[in-house]
């Protein structure tokens, strides 16, 4: 699956918010959303195909903490889409006319 539309959805997101900073348990994730747990897990599971989560086993539990390093690499691509558009409206809004007025 394609990078953005990985993080495109809203609960990936929000995953990715929870982990962002620790490892957390697949039940302490789903505790945090009003759909189950399997739904949450389907949700786990395209992060970490991805590579977004990383995945800690211990005994019969996984853990999950965002790939902050992965993740990363996302920025350049987003930068590298910003900036064009950026530079794209800047070179717009310097070189537009100000429209003639009109008389009544």
């Amino acid at each position: 699956m394609d990078d953005l539309k990985v993080i495109a959805e809203p609960r990936r997101r929000e995953i990715l918010r929870l982990v962002w900073d620790r490892e957390l348990r697949a039940g302490e994730i789903a505790a945090h959303f009003d759909v189950s747990f399997p739904a949450i897990s389907q949700h786990l599971g395209v992060l970490a195909d991805a590579r977004f989560v990383s995945v800690r086993r211990v005994g019969t539990q996984r853990l999950y903490r965002a790939d902050r390093k992965r993740l990363g690499q996302l920025t350049k691509l987003l930068e590298s889409m910003w900036s064009s558009k950026l530079g794209d409206l800047a070179r717009l809004a310097e070189g537009a006319d100000p429209e003639p007025r009109r008389g009544r």
